[in-house]
């Protein structure tokens, strides 16, 4: 297809991720089904592959049949406590959707516990959400911890050493204190994703959790949003952020 003076380049994606962002097949079988003739573009067929197209404007049809797109959003939210990370709950309890106005039906990035604050991503890009939250990505978790007692140095090493919770060995990156005069409060860095991974890694050693906030998820802070707030995070700003990352696994 060719560009018209309307469509910018940056608003351009290829064909077979348009129809495999949709849900319909994978990119490598977008592929067959448009070299196999089954694919149209403003009621034209298409049969030569990398062709693209602008998501927003341009009529796709596979199999005759108009599939549509949604605009990926993102959003970063300053989760309150007695929320629920999730989309619906069964005891009709505020869910993190609802703080967010939009249009597009939009998830979580992983989750916080019920009354866990701090950084939330929420979104409708699997790719994305996938990627931040995959193990072998290893994307760093900063929270800031209260303890129901001060952590003792044993304890501290053990844990960046790594102790067994739920038949798996975890640990964090580094533990250190908010505030020498108050060895209650830590903070603490680690890439586990696993549910109440923070709570469970202190319980382990006899301490309990007594408040958790999330300060930071990947290269995602909490700067200028206040508690229950959020705000709508640009599409260049993402793409810059994933550009680093995959540029520093290389």
């Amino acid at each position: 297809m060719k560009t018209t003076r309307q469509q910018k380049k940056t608003d351009l994606i290829r064909l077979n991720k348009f129809i495999a962002e949709c849900g319909i097949a994978s990119r490598r079988k977008a592929d067959e089904l448009i070299s196999e003739g089954r694919v149209t573009v403003n009621g034209k067929k298409v049969l030569e592959l990398g062709v693209k197209i602008n998501p927003e404007k341009d009529k796709v049809k596979v199999d005759g049949e108009l599939i549509r797109w949604e605009k990926k959003v993102y959003y970063l939210l300053n989760k309150p406590k007695g929320v629920i990370t999730s989309t619906k709950d069964e005891k009709e309890r505020t869910t993190v959707t609802e703080l967010i106005k939009t249009k597009q039906k939009i998830f979580p990035v992983g989750r916080l516990d019920y009354n866990t604050t701090g950084v939330l991503l929420l979104t409708n890009d699997g790719d994305f959400a996938n990627f931040l939250t995959h193990p072998r990505n290893k994307i760093e978790r900063e929270y800031l911890v209260t303890l129901d007692k001060p952590l003792e140095k044993e304890d501290r090493e053990k844990l960046l050493r790594g102790i067994v919770i739920g038949g798996k060995r975890g640990k964090f990156v580094s533990i250190n204190f908010v505030n020498k005069k108050s060895p209650k409060r830590v903070k603490v860095i680690t890439v586990e994703g696993r549910n109440h991974f923070v709570k469970n890694m202190f319980s382990a050693l006899g301490y309990t959790v007594k408040n958790l906030e999330r300060s930071r998820f990947g290269k995602f802070t909490l700067s200028g949003i206040k508690r229950g707030e959020y705000k709508k995070l640009d599409v260049k700003e993402i793409q810059n952020i994933m550009n680093k990352y995959k540029g520093n696994k290389r």
